[in-house]
């Protein structure tokens, strides 16, 4: 429970980060952060509408698809998210901070994508491309911030076209570069390591390594000095994943020989689905 409130707590924060961002550096300047919030900005400065209202309804059809591939838990925390972030927005006043257009798509970029990082640490997502970025990278191994990134060029396209001013989209990919990698230096799913476990209680732990949905390869060794016979557990991982590795090897087996090495690069089938 104290897990969950943590979680919640942590994902609310994150929000409180990517509304500020956005009404204190980037709509100030009438600059885009990208994806759907980048989309809901566009339309915005263009149309009487307002851009937290249309933030949150451009998020429900994404909500929904991520509902069905990426699990309960992670869209929980992502719905939290994209409510916060409205309801943080309509809190939050539009007002400049950095006078300087260039120092507002850096630093506003910046604090996006801590508030985004955080978010995706906690489990979940804020929402709009961030969902379609997890959803690829659970069948192609990329690092989730690049993608966005990408996805995100084409909202800068869009606003180059619409509104004829490069100065405001060149800024805005600086903005949205600085916050994918931002992600990714906080979100660190994309980096993985190959753990190493020589245990005596092999099954009991195989029971519990397999949940993570791993590939788990069972290798019988014999302890040069002493002869005698165990078994080694090799599996592949990611950085996130590996503290509840950690968590699930001192419970179950507390005495096991653990070799933690970072992989450069895998080939063959990496998720276990």
């Amino acid at each position: 429970m104290l897990k969950r409130i943590g979680s919640y707590a942590t994902v609310i924060f994150g929000s409180a980060l990517i509304a500020s961002g956005f009404n204190l550096f980037l709509i100030p300047h009438r600059l885009l952060s990208g994806g759907v919030s980048g989309l809901s900005m566009l339309v915005g400065y263009f149309t009487p509408l307002n851009i937290s209202l249309l933030y949150l309804l451009f998020n429900i059809p994404l909500l929904v698809a991520g509902w069905f591939q990426l699990g309960r838990r992670f869209i929980v925390l992502s719905i939290l998210s994209v409510a916060s972030t409205t309801w943080m927005m309509t809190l939050i006043p539009v007002r400049v901070v950095p006078s300087d257009m260039l120092l507002a798509s850096v630093f506003g970029g910046v604090i996006v994508g801590i508030g985004s990082g955080i978010s995706f640490r906690a489990g979940g997502s804020s929402g709009g491309f961030d969902i379609l970025g997890s959803i690829i990278t659970r069948y192609r191994d990329f690092p989730v911030g690049t993608i966005i990134a990408g996805m995100n060029g084409l909202v800068i396209l869009a606003a180059a076209y619409f509104d004829n001013n490069w100065n405001l989209a060149l800024a805005s990919m600086v903005s949205i570069y600085v916050t994918g990698k931002v992600v990714d230096m906080i979100h660190i799913s994309h980096i993985k390591v190959t753990v190493y476990i020589v245990t005596n209680r092999t099954e009991e732990l195989l029971k519990q390594l397999l949940v993570l949905q791993r590939g788990v390869t069972k290798i019988r060794t014999e302890g040069a000095y002493s002869h005698v016979e165990k078994d080694m557990l090799m599996t592949v991982t990611t950085r996130y994943e590996l503290a509840e590795l950690k968590r699930i090897i001192k419970t179950t087996d507390p005495q096991a020989f653990v070799n933690i090495v970072e992989t450069v690069g895998v080939i063959g089938s990496f998720r276990k689905r």
